[in-house]
């Protein structure tokens, strides 16, 4: 990974050869410690949910929903599957902004800005927001920019996504505090965060997402581009999930612990009611609560632990995701249940433990849209690797979602032992767009 802060990198290193597939010899089975760590603070995890609208060029039928992605259930092969990917597209205007309702893409870079000090005013904002905007819908509908130099690079859309969110310092800076929701601004202190400032704040926010790293790397740089008379890059966050087609569509992707993450994940029918804002500032309804959060994950300590540790941790197998007490992903836990030595089957310290709410508290839930990272350089102080998760959610509130559950993790969590929080945001989605209008139209012009 080339994810690096406070710079804005234009080079990505060549991806490596794909490793022929092996089957796990003994001795790595058989490697590892059963030990067991207590504390918390992480709320992990992704699922696959689709809530905007694209086209399949094979068929030419438009796929919305709850419909199947070509491609994502089954490698396509040939020009049929070469043309697919690189022609599928996601609508970019609409009632919500595309990116948060979307299928997981492969690929995302997450960059954050800070108005330059000299162009702090509303005029100067919205000059970007027309430029940013205008940009964004041409590149995902196949077009280049209209100042693009480098057109042929923008020769797939591979289901291209570019997200827009306000800081609270963005608003507060051009005299539009008073038009911020209560929630947007830094989240209460949890005292096992080790946040860097590296990782975290900004005025601006954008979210760019696509199947085709190439794609995603040239539309970044293109929108960076763009600003530089306006904003500075704050911090770049370079993430990934599994490639399209190399999982069946539908199932839930793997962090880098090996566990299924995102298996309580709210579907997009219950959107209107956990993560769509329909009342408070005109903007930002339509709109969402974007949380941020980089959590290293330390793998090398990981590695002491056998596969039964690990399961107790989570309170989840790892073969399929099923809780403790279950057999399959989607059972419900029993949080009662009692093992022939009358101990609690799950631990009542495990993630999937802390993590859930209440039966009769359904509101906390949130929609988790993260993805993996894993970047040079290390070894770092805690161990040779630097990899982690980029934690992204989307929720009406975050304060009201968020912030309990976050709570309950700081509390205790037993996998916390092997997670650090090191970085953290809000920000505002404003709501979707039509044809012509610029992102934060309703916010900018007075």
């Amino acid at each position: 990974m080339t994810d690096t802060p406070r710079t804005d990198p234009e080079s990505e290193p060549a991806s490596a050869p794909a490793a022929l597939h092996r089957t796990p010899t003994r001795r790595q089975f058989l490697h590892g410690a059963g030990v067991l760590g207590a504390a918390g603070a992480v709320a992990a995890g992704t699922s696959a949910c689709a809530g905007e609208t694209a086209t399949n060029p094979i068929s030419g039928e438009k796929n919305s929903d709850d419909s199947t992605w070509p491609g994502q259930g089954m490698q396509e092969s040939g020009e049929a599957g070469e043309a697919f990917l690189a022609d599928s597209r996601v609508e970019f205007d609409g009632e919500h902004q595309a990116g948060v309702a979307t299928p997981e893409q492969a690929f995302i870079k997450l960059i954050a800005f800070d108005l330059k000090s000299n162009r702090e005013s509303r005029d100067d904002a919205t000059r970007l927001m027309r430029l940013w905007t205008d940009d964004a819908r041409r590149m995902c509908s196949g077009l280049a920019g209209l100042a693009d130099l480098e057109k042929e690079n923008l020769t797939s859309t591979a289901n291209l996504t570019i997200t827009v969110g306000f800081g609270r310092s963005f608003l507060d800076k051009l005299g539009l505090g008073a038009k911020a929701p209560a929630w947007l601004g830094d989240l209460p202190e949890y005292s096992r965060d080790e946040l860097s400032d590296a990782w975290s704040g900004g005025d601006l926010c954008l979210q760019i997402c696509g199947d085709d790293r190439f794609t995603v790397s040239h539309a970044a740089r293109f929108m960076t581009k763009a600003a530089r008379s306006y904003a500075d890059v704050t911090w770049i966050q370079d993430g990934f999930l599994h490639a399209r087609g190399s999982v069946a569509h539908g199932e839930t992707p793997r962090n880098l612990f090996g566990q299924l993450d995102g298996t309580g994940n709210p579907p997009v029918e219950e959107f209107n009611d956990l993560v769509w804002i329909s009342d408070g500032p005109e903007w930002l309804r339509g709109g969402t609560a974007m949380v941020v959060r980089r959590v290293a994950m330390l793998l090398d300590e990981w590695d002491i632990l056998d596969r039964p540790s690990r399961e107790v941790v989570t309170g989840r197998t790892l073969d399929n995701g099923a809780p403790l007490t279950g057999e399959n992903e989607y059972d419900e836990p029993d949080l009662e249940a009692r093992d022939e030595y009358g101990l609690p089957v799950i631990d009542p310290n495990s993630h999937m433990a802390r993590a859930k709410s209440a039966p009769d508290n359904q509101s906390e839930r949130i929609f988790r849209r993260p993805f993996n990272y894993d970047m040079p350089p290390g070894p770092d102080s805690r161990g040779s690797s630097n990899a982690g998760q980029i934690f992204i959610c989307f929720q009406q509130d975050p304060l009201r979602q968020f912030d309990p559950i976050q709570k309950r993790l700081d509390e205790a969590d037993r996998l916390n032992e092997w997670i650090v929080h090191i970085g953290s945001a809000v920000f505002a989605i404003p709501h979707g767009t039509v044809d012509g209008e610029y992102w934060g139209r309703d916010l900018l012009k007075g």
